[in-house]
């Protein structure tokens, strides 16, 4: 009985010490989420002469709803973002405009901003990253980025799913 307290209680310490040694603040369980989508950027000599790809397209959409079904299903409330969608319509990359993601989710009363990247820079190659910050400071919560090698459905969610193990829901 007393091995099992303690065997317990050092795994509870060596999970907050991994914690705190990845430097992760932790998420408010039930906080609010401003979920503001993942933009494709393709840098790919593919996508410098041919338009987008429909596969691409649903693929996006694809990884978008896994990224909201997965907060969600982790406890997080997912705000209705359209009081601000034509703010997010002028813009072309909101994971990229200077700060712009915070002010947004501050109208929408949001704890939380979310926001994602996949970037194509060849049919094999492709980058993705999600960030997650405090609002209204701004502050990065959790961030984490990843290459992934081919373009498929599966290849997508793997890449997506592996920054949710390994970072953005990683035992803290």
């Amino acid at each position: 009985m007393k091995r099992a307290f303690f065997l317990g209680l050092l795994a509870g310490l060596l999970s907050v010490s991994v914690a705190f040694a990845q430097g992760l603040v932790p998420l408010r369980q039930g906080a609010s989420v401003a979920f503001l989508g993942v933009t494709f950027i393709d840098t790919s000599t593919e996508g410098a002469y041919n338009p987008v790809r429909e596969d691409e397209t649903a693929r996006l959409a694809l990884v978008e709803k896994d990224v909201a079904d997965r907060f969600a299903q982790e406890g997080f409330e997912m705000l209705d973002i359209s009081p601000i969608a034509p703010d997010l319509d002028n813009l072309s990359n909101p994971a990229d405009c200077y700060g712009c993601e915070t002010r947004l989710a501050d109208r929408l009363g949001a704890d939380y901003v979310l926001v994602g990247e996949i970037q194509k820079v060849s049919n094999l190659i492709l980058s993705m990253n999600l960030v997650l910050r405090a609002v209204p400071s701004g502050e990065v919560v959790r961030a984490r980025a990843v290459d992934i090698r081919s373009n498929t459905d599966d290849s997508w969610l793997r890449g997506m799913r592996y920054i949710f193990k390994t970072h953005i829901f990683a035992e803290g």
